[in-house]
């Protein structure tokens, strides 16, 4: 959808002077919960956080790309945190994609 629009009208002239273009495909789940894991080490964590199921149901709403994991995965923090979890468990993750994509419950899940 980028690589069209840059193409087109207004846009032609940079694409034009674009001279390495390269796409990330999505991450599959075992590379989420890689992700996670090394964000919450890059912060300082080094126990865990966020259950395995919770990641799956994160990674799914995020469908694999990392900025939406990591909204996904701060809003499930803050359910955890008004929950008064230590750890974010697969219900906190659910209520933040259906809080983060305006769904209720029966259309999401």
């Amino acid at each position: 959808m980028l690589a069209h629009r840059l193409r087109m009208g207004d846009f032609a002239s940079l694409d034009q002077r674009i001279t390495a273009r390269y796409t990330l495909p999505p991450m599959d789940l075992a590379e989420s919960l890689l992700y996670v894991k090394h964000q919450l080490a890059v912060a300082g964590r080094t126990q865990p956080l966020f259950a395995d199921d919770a990641v799956a149901r994160l990674h799914q709403a995020a469908n694999g790309l990392p900025r939406s994991l990591n909204n996904l995965a701060l809003a499930s923090l803050m359910a955890a945190a008004a929950g008064g979890k230590d750890l974010v468990d697969d219900a906190c993750a659910k209520h933040a994609v259906i809080e983060m994509t305006h769904d209720n419950l029966s259309q999401q899940l």
